[in-house]
């Protein structure tokens, strides 16, 4: 019969952000747990040549997390991370942008709590706040939005079944993750609730990359300029008022 590991032999589990994409934007928390680790445990949309700071012998584990396309079933991983840390190991669960934002990070946190296992949240930068600041486009501006709000263009179910009308706000920018797939009826939804077709938007795909590709147009016809453009993701988008900055403001240019 196996035996349970006394407490001092169990590993940590640390749940790491590697930020929108840009490596720079890694914070030195993450790169200090990932030079450590001996496991990491890593999403599709993670930091590119992030995985070269890990040790050699680190052992590396991809579990996918494409949108719609999971590699390894939620309840797998977090069964993974479980095992990895009951061997003793130091875990990096490595993710884009940010652990809790639209990151799963609380339903890992939720399977190591009920398994005893100790971790530690290192926040990254979330894509909403990297891409539109490489894309030139402030979330907030005094002379357009006093606030903002994060959504997701995919939910659990499948669906798009948002609180449509306090979203369908003027002053307000929005910013939709996962939401490419969806843009038809994202922008039919907030016109439908109030925002007018000329209201303006913008998509942002592999933000703060050198990939990176910004469209900017309205909301009557920037579903048909996403297909026009194969923009696919990753990609954010943008809705407000703060998006007519962007020409102006507008400072990155990605080198090939």
């Amino acid at each position: 019969m196996s035996q349970t590991p006394s407490s001092s032999a169990i590993g940590t589990v640390y749940i790491v952000g590697s930020g929108p994409g840009d490596i720079d934007l890694l914070t030195l928390r993450a790169a200090r747990l990932i030079g450590q680790a001996d496991a990491v445990v890593y999403d599709h949309l993670i930091a590119e040549g992030v995985l070269d700071l890990a040790r050699a012998d680190a052992e590396k584990i991809y579990v996918g997390k494409k949108s719609s396309n999971h590699t390894v079933p939620q309840a797998d991983l977090n069964r993974l991370l479980v095992q990895l840390a009951r061997a003793g190991k130091s875990v990096v669960r490595l993710k884009g942008g940010d652990p809790f934002v639209f990151g799963r990070g609380g339903e890992e946190i939720e399977a190591l709590v009920q398994s005893r296992i100790p971790f530690e949240v290192v926040p990254g930068v979330t894509a909403a706040a990297g891409c539109a600041a490489y894309a030139g486009i402030p979330l907030t501006h005094r002379d357009h939005a006093q606030a903002v709000a994060f959504a997701t263009g995919h939910l659990k179910d499948g669906t798009i079944n948002l609180d449509w009308p306090a979203l369908a706000r003027p002053r307000l920018t929005i910013v939709f993750y996962m939401g490419v797939g969806g843009i038809g009826e994202i922008c039919r939804q907030l016109i439908a609730h109030g925002l007018p077709e000329g209201h303006p938007a913008a998509v942002v795909q592999n933000g703060t990359t050198r990939r990176q590709r910004v469209l900017t147009a309205d909301l009557a016809t920037l579903a048909e300029k996403v297909e026009a453009a194969q923009i696919t993701s990753p990609a954010l988008i943008i809705v407000g008022t703060v998006v007519r900055l962007q020409p102006t403001l507008a400072w990155f240019q990605p080198q090939p």
